[in-house]
């Protein structure tokens, strides 16, 4: 009996793509032009963040933020954040199960998305073509988790 409970909540267990969306994009060219005649060896810099929000019972809207800092020497040739976002409909899933969703899952299903809108604006911005490298969420949201863990323990010495 406990194993047929158990396969009838797996079972109710979904996962929905409602909506994927760009909610905001920014891109500066503060040196531009004269960046444009210098020799294209940039520095890029990568900045990730993951935000959450409750819309209702089963949906939620997560929203990866995606910050790019291309420099070449001490100047800037281009900054870019793009905040892609999606509404997910998650239902029959434990506390447990709802943390790797939304810190790794949703975020790794979005990053596709906002790597494709990074690319196509910094090709029309001037610069030669930007495809970002895939991003291990998994390892980032086990990261973000230790870290947690280990914040944790510090304030509980402190005390």
């Amino acid at each position: 009996m406990a194993e047929e409970n158990g396969s009838t909540e797996e079972q109710q267990a979904r996962f929905v793509i409602q909506k994927i969306y760009t909610k905001d994009i920014s891109f500066e060219t503060p040196n531009s032009p004269e960046i444009f005649r210098d020799e294209w060896k940039p520095e890029l810099d990568l900045q990730l963040g993951n935000e959450y929000a409750r819309i209702d019972d089963d949906n939620h809207e997560i929203t990866l933020t995606v910050t790019v800092t291309a420099k070449v020497g001490d100047k800037v040739a281009f900054l870019i954040e793009v905040k892609q976002a999606g509404v997910f409909s998650l239902t029959g899933y434990s506390d447990q199960e709802m943390g790797p969703l939304v810190g790794s899952y949703c975020p790794n299903t979005l990053f596709p998305f906002a790597r494709e809108v990074i690319s196509d604006i910094v090709l029309k911005g001037g610069f030669p073509q930007l495809v970002l490298a895939p991003v291990n969420f998994d390892a980032l949201y086990m990261n973000q988790i230790e870290q947690a863990k280990q914040a944790g323990a510090t304030k509980e010495t402190k005390h």
